[in-house]
């Protein structure tokens, strides 16, 4: 396994980490109640994929 020989600098260092850059996500409306949702992933309103119903997708504000 390679070791660096010397200590790299705190500048290079934070020049290095600096191009570590986040992206927004991504959203799409649902087809059936128009929310904005993640692609490939169930809509957390009302709990549809692919013209299926998954209830444990859904988002409830009551439970905990």
């Amino acid at each position: 396994m390679a070791v660096p020989k010397r200590k790299m600098s705190r500048s290079n260092t934070r020049s290095r980490r600096a191009q570590w850059k986040t992206t927004a996500t991504t959203l799409t409306s649902c087809p059936r109640c128009a929310s904005p949702k993640q692609p490939h992933m169930a809509c957390a309103s009302c709990g549809t994929y692919a013209g299926r119903h998954y209830p444990e997708a859904e988002r409830s504000e009551l439970q905990n």
